[in-house]
């Protein structure tokens, strides 16, 4: 959740925010992944995963935190078939770097969404992550925005971890 002090801080609302971070990810998944997400809702955060996969790209500057993307194994399988135009069974090899170029594009639209009063925000590399089971933990217990979208498959989240310097 998102706490008031972040939310006055960056001049905005919630609802600002999960529109702007909706759009955000719907526009990348129309123009890079081949289109595929029926509708979106907030959502708690998860930090257990099973047979999935998570894409990280961290944020610094004048605001911290990431922008996180966690799909089961199939679903990241599919995204980046989609995005490179290949049989679901062809891209093993391939799963790690699309979706960390997924999480990478989202933390790169979205980032714009919130620099201001020449704030600088600078990402970093996309780390990912996967596995039969982890947990994925943000330390410094950041104010947090999930969102679940929806696929004809399944549905994937996107997580905002945000605080200020």
């Amino acid at each position: 959740m998102l706490g008031e002090k972040i939310l006055k801080q960056l001049n905005t609302t919630e609802e600002d925010l999960i529109g702007h971070l909706n759009n955000d990810v719907l526009e990348i998944f129309s123009t890079m992944v081949g289109g595929g997400v029926l509708s979106s809702k907030k959502a708690e955060t998860e930090t257990h995963f099973n047979d999935s996969v998570s894409a990280m790209v961290g944020f610094a500057g004048g605001y911290n935190g990431m922008i996180a993307i966690n799909a089961s194994r199939k679903q990241a399988l599919r995204f980046a078939a989609q995005m490179l135009g290949m049989e679901v069974d062809e891209c093993e090899e391939e799963m790690a770097d699309a979706l960390g170029e997924i999480a990478n594009m989202i933390g790169g639209s979205f980032k714009h969404h919130f620099v201001k009063d020449g704030h600088e925000v600078k990402l970093s590399t996309p780390s990912v992550i996967s596995g039969g089971e982890y947990e994925m933990t943000v330390c410094s217990l950041p104010d947090t925005l999930t969102l679940q979208f929806e696929t004809e498959e399944e549905s994937f989240t996107v997580s905002l971890y945000l605080e200020t310097d």
